[in-house]
């Protein structure tokens, strides 16, 4: 299972359904959402500036975390960024393995 960070980005139409529904149900239905896909929402936060809403989602697989931000995406409510979240023990997993790359020059 791995973890992902949305960062969405309302449009003016994404905005007024929030302000129509509320944030408390936007905030069960994108849990659900997640749950019915074998996942689940880690944290679901409102923010001043150029994102409106970062959630962090633990979703079964890259396809399925790509699903939810095409998903997003293609609605037209607004846009979407995803980033994969790695744990410590997989960045020390990393660092031991040897690429064999050589900076240019």
């Amino acid at each position: 299972m791995g973890r992902y960070l949305y960062k969405v980005s309302y449009s003016t139409e994404g905005l007024k359904g929030v302000m129509a529904e509320g944030a408390e149900h936007r905030a069960a239905f994108i849990a659900k959402m997640a749950a019915d896909m074998g996942g689940s929402v880690e944290s679901f936060d409102f923010a001043f500036g150029e994102t409106d809403l970062y959630t962090i989602c633990e979703i079964p697989d890259d396809e399925s975390a790509a699903a939810i931000a095409m998903a997003v995406g293609a609605s037209g409510v607004g846009s979407i960024q995803t980033v994969k979240l790695l744990t410590p023990a997989q960045v020390d997993k990393a660092r031991g393995i040897h690429t064999g790359y050589k900076p240019p020059g």
